[in-house]
Formats: structure tokens, sequence, C-alpha cells
């Protein structure tokens, strides 16, 4: 494992790979891959009574998760020994590939930018790409809602999480967070077919994502003046009100810091459904709290960043200090 303050460093890099150029749809991307083990595993797995299909996600976690380090790992090491740029490239790559700090803008920026032309179905399609919710008959404020509420809860599985792993173990435990989240998202929801099978897949995200999701909520509450300690308190109180043990934190503090009220009812599949409400609604969202959202999002991964990287560097002295002792 690379010295923390070279980890940092190539970490940083990454961050502007995937600011400059995102993940470019010619160049293969190792979500894919891992998102067709999961479905060979799971049509292979997912059968037999409960304790079988428990038994069977629990293997699919360890096989994907597992998998992916020390698959990420050989191909590091192996490049790195062919020649050391090799290695560093590759992992500076698989470590902008796990982060989602463009991506995230720019499906923010698709849905305001019709938003504020009054085209609403060009807004709702553009939302359609990354919610689950129902979309067709959302108005102005709806779709707003959708979408900050995505950049919130993204900020910390697609951006946040993913660093602090980086900065910890480099692209394989990167990659391997990665893997937790795919998991998550294909098998982690309590219907008939995966109530059992993805119980392990959901259990491990909540567990991932513990920390992130707490400091992300932390970091959307700074300012160049401190921290706003109203939106703080509001975000502590609001968050465990949420479904999710870690979404409710970045989208409550999202919340807090915007003035505007997320959560509540939204239709799944036509069926209606009500999240608890984050936040105090002083503003009717609208287009521009969007392009707030993305704003305050940088903010809180540069903030987030910042922090961990720090915490890396006084750890490592730490042990250093501790051993020489």
């Amino acid at each position: 494992m690379m010295p923390g303050v070279a980890l940092i460093a190539l970490t940083a890099a990454a961050i502007a790979v995937d600011l400059a150029v995102g993940d470019p749809r010619r160049f293969p991307h190792p979500v894919v891959l891992m998102g067709r083990l999961i479905s060979a595993l799971e049509a292979r797995l997912n059968h037999g009574s409960a304790r079988a299909r428990r038994w069977g996600g629990l293997l699919t976690v360890l096989v994907t998760v597992l998998g992916t380090f020390v698959g990420v790992w050989l191909v590091c090491r192996g490049l790195g020994a062919i020649h050391p740029w090799l290695g560093l490239v590759a992992e500076l790559w698989l470590i902008s590939t796990a982060v989602a700090i463009k991506g995230l803008g720019d499906a923010g920026r698709a849905v305001a930018a019709p938003l504020k032309q009054g085209d609403l179905p060009a807004a709702r399609a553009a939302l359609s790409m990354v919610v689950g919710r129902d979309t067709q008959t959302l108005n102005e404020a709806d779709i707003a809602r959708g979408a900050v509420e995505t950049v919130a809860e993204n900020t910390s599985d697609g951006i946040t999480a993913p660093l602090l792993f980086a900065l910890v173990g480099g692209a394989p435990l990167a990659l391997a967070y990665k893997a937790v989240n795919t998991l998550d998202s294909m098998i982690g929801y309590r219907t008939p077919r995966y109530a059992d099978f993805g119980r392990a897949a959901a259990k491990l995200d909540d567990a991932a994502n513990w920390l992130p999701a707490r400091l992300t909520a932390l970091c959307f509450c700074l300012s160049g003046k401190g921290i706003d300690t109203a939106a703080w308190q509001g975000t502590r109180r609001d968050a465990p009100r949420h479904a999710s043990p870690n979404a409710g934190w970045p989208e409550a503090a999202m919340a807090h810091r915007l003035g505007v009220a997320l959560g509540g009812a939204s239709s799944y599949q036509g069926v209606m459904t009500r999240s608890a409400t984050l936040g105090e609604p002083r503003e009717t969202l609208n287009a521009g709290h969007i392009d707030r959202a993305i704003a305050l999002m940088h903010q809180g991964w540069a903030r987030f960043f910042a922090l961990t990287a720090a915490l890396v560097i006084a750890s490592a002295w730490l042990i250093k200090a501790g051993g020489t002792g």
C-alpha cells in the first residue's frame, strides 16, 4: 500500500481526471463488470429456501467484494511490475472511475436546464434517468426536489465514500466499496425476490456508508465562517426520520442549507409512498435550487477530501511516532 501522502496525491490526481473527463462511454467501466458478475451469481444462487437464499446472497457479496479487491490489486501490482508508471496510471484511472463528481453535476444540470426554460416534459425525462420514482406528472417543485435529493444522496454514495476508501486503501479498497454499492443497488431491496438474497448486501452497504454519510452532512454544514449551527442541529434532528440509516444525513443537511423541504410524497410504479419531511420549507423549490445543490456538492466533497486527508496524515504520523517511541 502506498504511503499516506503519496496516496493523497494520487487520489487528488484521480479527482482531477474525473472532473476533466468523467466516465467516457468508449472506455470500459469496472461497475459494468461488477454488474455482470452479480447478475450471474444471482441467477445461480437466488433460489431455494429463505435460508439458502440468505447464504447465496452472502456468498455473492463475498465473491464480488473480495474478488474486486483482489482483482484490482493484481492488476495494479502486475502493471507496476512491468513498469512503475504503468501501475501508477492504472491505479489513478481506477480511482477516478470510483468517483462521480462530473457525472453527478452533469445529471443535475441536465434537469435544471430545461426546467429553467419551462420545458417540464424534458426536465421530467432527464430526472427519470437518475431516479426510480414516477416522473410523468411532476410539477416544477417536485422535479427540483427529485434532482436536489439525488445530488445530496449521491454526493455521499458516489463521491465522498469512495474518496474515503481510496485515501485509506487506494484503488483496491475504493473499487471494493464500489462493489458494495453496486450490490446494494442491484439486490439490496425488500422485495419478495431480494428480501433474503439481498440482505447481506444491504447490511454491508449500510455499514460502509455510516461514517461517510455523517461526515458528508457535516461538510455540507460547513462554510467559510465555520459550521452552520442551525443547519447542523436540524440535520441531527431530521436525519434519523429517514427510512435509510444513512441517506437522511446528506439530504437533511442539504435541505437545511438550502432552506427547503425534501422528502414527502412520491409515486413508484403507480404506488404512492410518503417519506419523512427533511428541512424547513422557507423557499419553494425551483430550478435555481438544483444549481445551488450542485455548488454545495462541490463545496462538500472538497471539504470532505481536505478533512479526511488531514486525518490520514495525522494517523500515519501517530503510528510512526508510536513505532519509534
